[in-house]
């Protein structure tokens, strides 16, 4: 410890502010992942500047991402000091130029920002890609899972497979009862949960 101590305090005051903001920066991040990892809770504090990369809501029964990516967050600010931090770390010795170290020192915060953003924002393609949209059902085949009473009577339910998972929804038919097991095909899509379907 009396060596870092020792290392820390000989820094010369431009070195030793980039050295503290790259420490503390790194030790929030290392804390962020931790807890990120962990489940616990997002660290992220809404500031609004949401910047939207396309829709990815889904059926409100499946995932769904809210289609943006906040810009000022707590864990954008931690990036782009983590890379103001480091890169002036790493540059301190080639630049010699208080000003052009700082510029090029906020140049490398905003590309880590920038980095980590085009990375949100493939994961959520990704993810607006597997989720389960159940208007896509209109005109699938699928089976009855539950019972479904004659003439709107009642619901019950189907399964249907959508890109290797099975969804169990709730349907309901115009003609007569259709039980268990039967194939049916789904006709519409009503109030944006139920599905009409029809005996094949």
């Amino acid at each position: 410890m009396n060596g870092f101590v020792n290392w820390y305090t000989q820094l010369e005051p431009t070195q030793r502010a980039y050295w503290t903001i790259a420490l503390l920066a790194t030790l929030v991040f290392l804390i962020q992942m931790v807890l990120t990892l962990m489940g616990i809770g997002d660290t992220d504090g809404d500031a609004g500047g949401d910047i939207d990369f396309g829709d990815a809501d889904a059926n409100g029964e499946t995932m769904d991402t809210g289609g943006a990516i906040q810009l000022f967050t707590i864990r954008n600010a931690v990036n782009f000091l983590l890379g103001v931090g480091w890169g002036g770390v790493c540059f301190y010795s080639s630049i010699h130029q208080p000003t052009l170290l700082a510029i090029v020192a906020i140049i490398c915060g905003c590309l880590l920002v920038g980095a980590f953003l085009l990375m949100m924002r493939s994961m959520m393609r990704l993810e607006s890609n597997g989720a389960f949209r159940i208007e896509e059902c209109v005109g699938q085949t699928c089976d009855v899972y539950l019972r479904i009473p004659g003439q709107r009577s009642g619901q019950g339910k189907v399964q249907v497979s959508f890109r290797g998972s099975v969804q169990e929804l709730d349907a309901v038919t115009d003609g007569e009862p259709l039980a268990s097991g039967t194939k049916v095909r789904i006709a519409q899509l009503i109030g944006g949960k139920l599905l009409l379907v029809e005996r094949i």
